[in-house]
């Protein structure tokens, strides 16, 4: 029984004396090589290892891939109406589901998102189809994968895309430009294409567009469908139509309004009087200065060769209507010129104008009868010359002589003072055709007058209804086209 009594105390004591050198021998051992590295390093490394971004991540080949996507505008940088360009800047958003970039959170430290390089791993083809130029987008190199396999790619884009511009409502056009997302070499067999957001959400969401620019933006709609180029393959495209509406104060301003005030001032031209030669000269400044203007705002307007835009078409109407309104002033200042030999009014015109026009234009009663010359002076001039006849026949020497005398009557006058007489009464005679003859020639002057002022308020009224019609027509349909 002895020698059993040292091996079971060696066998008690032993753990003891051992314990505290197995500990320090425990904590002396090295670890496991991937227990001290990193667990974004380790997932990195899992996730990696054996990928081949070349192919499409899927197990089953007969799986398509669904590329979910998402755009929201930020500005509108520019609108080239000329070469029918629409620069955007844009926040892109897609993701897709990546079945060999799939781990166990809890084996990782429980990480559920890892961002890794982008040119590591598989990236669907997709781009825009209206691309005409690649613009200066910054490069995002990164993307975020979720621990099933979702993978997150955001990039802000410069978009440089071709869009037919229409503007003929310029300055209140509205635009409605498309930005279709499609892949370019994969058919909806191997990727099809979602909207990531409803598409209500994506129609009125302007959380970050900058809205102080030119153009406002309306809404962004949304549309999928399916085309084909060949019968047997089918593309998946999405199309985001882009609503953006011009802002018109600052053309309405530059553009508009002096163009308004040259007709109004061209207008009011229409007071001066007829017979004075300041309007022709008044018409012809204002026709310069209206060129003038054209010559500075053609810069302005938006150059298509498709279409002109009515704002176009309206500053040329203005300038034919100040053409219209010079030619009519220069035929009514060549009615009312004095002339020596102006003809009498025909009683043709007499009776159209200063009857029948002032009746429609309720003028009231034109004076259209000559005034009858002075009854005193002609009866008092023949009298004279009456008088003279039979002065020269009495001035006669013979006559005379012949004369029988009374006796209280008196000596008959000297041949000289008869002579005198008869001489006074032609320089008479002579100034009462002169006076006849010049009023005459008033009285046509002012026949003239009357019928160049009632076809002068003619054509201004007619001049006036046609300026207004034309205004009112196209701010009526500048109104509708602003407000639709």
């Amino acid at each position: 029984m002895l020698p059993w009594v040292p091996r079971a105390l060696l066998g008690l004591l032993l753990p003891t004396l051992l314990a505290p050198r197995g500990e320090a021998e425990h904590r002396g051992d090295p670890q496991p090589p991937n227990a001290s590295r990193p667990a974004l390093l380790r997932l990195s490394d899992h996730l990696l290892a054996n990928y081949k971004k070349g192919v499409r991540p899927v197990r089953d080949w007969r799986t398509p891939t669904t590329v979910s996507i998402d755009v929201i505008v930020y500005a509108i940088l520019s609108v080239d109406e000329k070469n029918q360009v629409l620069t955007t800047y844009i926040w892109y958003r897609q993701y897709w589901t990546d079945e060999f970039l799939q781990w166990n959170p809890e084996d990782f430290d429980n990480i559920t998102k890892l961002s890794i390089p982008t040119d590591s791993i598989w990236v669907p083809d997709i781009l825009i189809n209206e691309f005409v130029d690649v613009g200066k987008s910054p490069n995002i190199p990164y993307v975020y994968v979720r621990h099933h396999g979702e993978v997150q790619n955001y990039k802000p884009l410069q978009v440089m895309t071709a869009c037919t511009l229409d503007i003929y409502n310029f300055p209140f056009d509205v635009q409605n430009c498309s930005l279709t997302f499609t892949s370019w070499l994969h058919t909806i067999q191997d990727i099809n294409i979602s909207l990531w957001r409803l598409p209500e959400k994506v129609k009125f969401d302007r959380s970050v567009f900058m809205n102080q620019g030119e153009w406002e933006l309306l809404g962004v709609l949304t549309q999928f469908q399916e085309f084909s180029i060949e019968s047997s393959d089918s593309y998946a495209e999405m199309k985001f139509y882009v609503v953006i509406r011009r802002r018109p104060l600052f053309y309405a301003v530059s553009l508009l309004l002096p163009s308004i005030f040259l007709m109004v001032v061209d207008i009011v031209g229409f007071y001066l009087p007829p017979d004075s030669g300041e309007r022709v000269s008044f018409k012809i400044t204002l026709l310069l200065g209206y060129s003038v203007f054209l010559i500075i705002v053609s810069d302005t307007l938006p150059a298509t060769a498709i279409g002109t835009p009515l704002i176009g078409v309206y500053f040329v109407v203005c300038m034919a209507l100040l053409v219209i309104s010079l030619a009519e002033t220069i035929l009514i200042v060549r009615l009312v010129h004095k002339q020596d030999l102006q003809q009498p009014v025909p009683a043709w015109l007499r009776h159209l104008v200063l009857e029948r026009v002032t009746l429609l234009l309720c003028l009231g009663e034109q004076s259209t009868a000559r005034r009858p010359a002075a009854t005193s002076q002609g009866t008092k001039t023949d009298d004279c010359s009456d008088m003279g006849n039979h002065c020269s026949h009495l001035g006669g020497p013979r006559d005379l002589e012949k004369t029988p005398r009374g006796r209280g009557s008196p000596p008959p006058p000297s041949r000289e003072a008869s002579l005198a007489v008869r001489g006074l009464l032609q320089e008479l005679t002579s100034i009462r055709h002169f006076l006849e003859k010049r009023e005459g020639s008033r009285e046509v002057a002012r026949d003239w007058l009357r019928v160049g002022s009632v076809l002068d308020r003619l054509l201004f009224r007619i001049y006036l209804l046609a300026v207004l019609a034309y205004s009112v027509t196209l701010v009526t349909l500048w109104s509708i086209w602003q407000y639709s």
